[in-house]
């Protein structure tokens, strides 16, 4: 197998094919909506974005972290993001990115499970260094990008990012598409992450299937994700896709509120525009004017399935085509699309070219009925190696070129795919199979419901009954009566919410799934 490696492929062959003067990234800070759109745009083009790689390549080496070691991620989107993550990749040292809304405790627990031999924080983590060292006895050094702050009790010296300034040209790794490239933790929908371990060739595999048959991406595109990079989707959209092709992207370390992502879009004027489906409930909510998103010409949504109501009334309010769709952390990306032009709201759409799902049922036999529920399994190119250290984990989850996703869905026979729920969250109400995705989209058509996740419990005679859990949209209150009148107009009895209940925000992953173990939790169920 000959040499390849993917940070090589995503910017070297753009400097040396002459496009070493096009724009990169557009960095955009401030704390609120209106620096967002005040603040001007750090430019670093893909020449300028090489040179940071070398630098992060010479950091390493002065370091002494070697081909195969981990380096976690604790970053922002910020520049010092990509020029981490494709440095170390050149160099064959594997970066391990992790959430910034984790607790320090959260973080150091991943940080010894990955056996990390350095870390790199954004300024707003610097604190977590003492943590960190304290948990990983592996861990030898701890940057910071920003003024460092004394890290009480650490065992390792604690360096600043600006100190490491060497920005010579430094050598390819003699990686090939199977080595060792990037592990991304598992978001925890149900319950402890789990390091995903990735190989070279899986982020091409994304841009060439994905990236260039759905998104359709150009070098005169701009991206820009509510996303965070540190997760696979906002990987994918703001830093494989737009750097698989010579475009640019937006990243911004700014909390994306809808009015402050409303002022960076206006300002910025991205073409592909990516959010999770809580985000577009969200930006629907604050009644944003229509001409907000007047550059964007394709929403994408993923992370949790978007109800049907939700996609119609985005794409109408703002005039641009809303492609739902479903990845994992696994797959590294979305392997079932709603595509331009043949979009099907409430549905994942079909297959992306490349990838190969299939239903299962309970014994393994594939299900060839249509409309009939299964278990999915998909394979493709993008898979997963594995876990790390979680061999039974491993074993569950991946059958020869065939990977399990949790999910349980259904196939029409014109080939659409429809998400029912978590393998784990399907409810057996009255002996009947009840799909939570589809009591959550009627749900969230009344007018006074913003978001739903609906979950099974026990009634007090231990039978398993539908739980909802409601949040009401801006100026409005969940008037029990008219929601269960809403849902008696829309659905079977059988699969009617027994409770509801109002809160003020569903528990979530960092890329926007519902923790539905946590409301289970709740329920002492």
């Amino acid at each position: 197998m000959g040499g390849y490696n993917a940070a090589a492929w995503l910017v070297d062959r753009h400097v040396a094919e002459g496009r070493g003067g096009r724009t990169a990234f557009r960095v955009v800070g401030g704390a609120d909506a209106a620096d967002a759109a005040d603040a001007a745009d750090a430019a670093t083009s893909y020449a300028e974005l090489q040179r940071e790689v070398f630098r992060v390549q010479r950091a390493l080496r002065t370091l002494d972290v070697r081909r195969g070691s981990r380096v976690a991620l604790v970053l922002d989107d910020e520049l010092a993001f990509p020029a981490w993550f494709l440095g170390a990749l050149r160099s064959g040292v594997v970066p391990v990115p992790l959430s910034t809304m984790l607790t320090g405790a959260d973080l150091a627990a991943i940080t010894a499970d990955a056996n990390a031999d350095a870390v790199v924080l954004s300024q707003p983590y610097a604190g977590y260094a003492g943590a960190l060292t304290a948990a990983n006895p592996d861990l030898r050094h701890a940057v910071v990008v920003g003024a460092p702050e004394p890290a009480a009790g650490s065992r390792v010296a604690v360096h600043a990012w600006e100190d490491f300034a060497d920005r010579d040209e430094a050598p390819v790794a003699p990686t090939t598409e199977d080595s060792p490239a990037f592990w991304l933790y598992s978001s925890g929908t149900t319950g402890v992450p789990k390091g995903v371990m990735h190989r070279h060739a899986s982020l091409q595999a994304t841009a060439d299937t994905y990236g260039a048959n759905i998104l359709e991406i150009g070098p005169e595109d701009c991206t820009y994700s509510v996303a965070k990079l540190f997760f696979a989707f906002g990987l994918g959209n703001s830093l494989t896709f737009p750097l698989s092709v010579g475009a640019c992207s937006v990243l911004s370390p700014v909390r994306p509120t809808p009015s402050a992502v409303a002022a960076l879009v206006t300002a910025e004027r991205p073409t592909l525009f990516f959010a999770s489906p809580g985000f577009v409930a969200a930006v629907l909510d604050a009644g944003l004017p229509a001409e907000t998103f007047a550059s964007v010409r394709t929403t994408v949504t993923a992370g949790e399935a978007l109800p049907a109501d939700l996609q119609r009334r985005f794409s109408t309010t703002f005039g641009h085509p809303v492609l739902d769709g479903i990845g994992t952390t696994e797959c590294l990306h979305i392997f079932l699309s709603n595509a331009k032009g043949a979009e099907r709201p409430g549905t994942s759409g079909r297959p992306v070219p490349g990838y190969e799902p299939r239903l299962v049922d309970d014994e393994g036999n594939v299900v060839t009925a249509t409309d009939t529920p299964g278990y999915l399994q998909v394979r493709g190119p993008s898979l997963a190696t594995g876990y790390w250290s979680r061999d039974a984990a491993t074993r569950a989850t991946f059958f020869g070129p065939w990977m399990s996703t949790g999910d349980v869905y259904t196939v029409s026979d014109d080939g659409y795919w429809t998400f029912l729920g978590r393998n784990s969250d399907m409810i057996k109400a009255g002996g009947i199979w009840v799909s939570p995705a589809e009591v959550e989209a009627v749900l969230i058509e009344h007018p006074d419901v913003l978001e739903a996740a609906v979950v099974g419990s026990r009634d007090d005679d231990g039978l398993e009954i539908t739980v909802a859990f409601v949040v009401a949209r801006q100026g409005a209150t969940i008037d029990e009566a008219a929601i269960e009148a809403h849902c008696r107009e829309r659905m079977a009895a059988f699969k009617r919410p027994r409770r509801l209940l109002a809160v003020d925000g569903l528990p979530k992953t960092a890329t926007g799934k519902i923790q539905r173990f946590a409301l289970r939790q709740r329920l002492g169920s």
